[in-house]
């Protein structure tokens, strides 16, 4: 078994979640006992998210490039960044680091593509809707891209920094993000991108009647199959 490493605190509370469906992954596969091999080094959030919305993304790439370096030094034979925001910095990370970078967008783009859709809309932070860094690597497997407006995508973004990020999940906000995905459908969307790893926190499956493509748990599970190739 590969041992599989992660970068994560972004927040811890998903991070928790990739743990457990990574090791999940790796015991329904081996049965038994089994259990991942993991590295993982953790940050501190509050100094990544006060970065993100100063916009110091050049502190960001180098604050998880040297975190990065230590999870490979740690022994891992491949990295998972358990964010998908900051896969804005994945290049430099990836350039630092003699170890694959298993990108979320791709392999997100995989499963949709796999499913036959090709309209889908993302939510998840402003940065993630609104930049180009994560649309890109849909929009390069040829699926198109919707996203909410301005106002639904604040608050979409707020949920996920106030909430989500603290382990707060309401009823009420999950109201919020239904109403927003409605008006994606409205748009076309023919599934929708969990595109923030909390987002898997508030709503799921059930809640929907379009397919929801939960990018960590796509994640995680690309990290089981890479853990277990041959």
């Amino acid at each position: 078994m590969k041992t599989v490493g992660l970068l994560g605190g972004m927040s811890w509370e998903s991070t928790e979640h990739y743990y457990r469906l990574i090791n999940e992954g790796v015991r329904n596969a081996l049965g038994g006992l089994h259990s991942a091999s993991i590295a993982m080094v953790s940050v501190d959030f509050a100094d990544i998210e006060t970065l993100q919305h100063t916009g110091d993304w050049s502190e960001t790439a180098r604050i998880l490039t040297d975190k990065a370096c230590q999870v490979e030094a740690a022994g891992a034979d491949f990295l998972l960044i358990c964010t998908n925001t900051m896969h804005k910095v994945a290049d430099e990370i990836a350039n630092a680091i003699g170890i694959p970078l298993i990108h979320i967008a791709d392999a997100t783009a995989q499963a949709i593509n796999a499913s036959g859709i090709t309209n889908i809309g993302l939510l998840g932070t402003r940065f993630t809707m609104e930049q180009d860094f994560y649309r890109s690597k849909l929009e390069q497997s040829g699926l198109s891209v919707v996203v909410p407006s301005a106002a639904d995508r604040q608050r979409v973004h707020d949920i996920i920094y106030k909430e989500l990020c603290v382990g707060q999940v309401s009823d009420r906000s999950r109201a919020t993000y239904l109403d927003v995905i409605d008006g994606l459908q409205r748009q076309g969307a023919q599934g929708i991108i969990a595109g923030c790893t909390e987002i898997g926190l508030l709503i799921n499956q059930s809640h929907l009647s379009l397919p929801l493509f939960d990018t960590t748990a796509i994640h995680a599970q690309s990290a089981v199959d890479a853990a277990l190739a041959d």
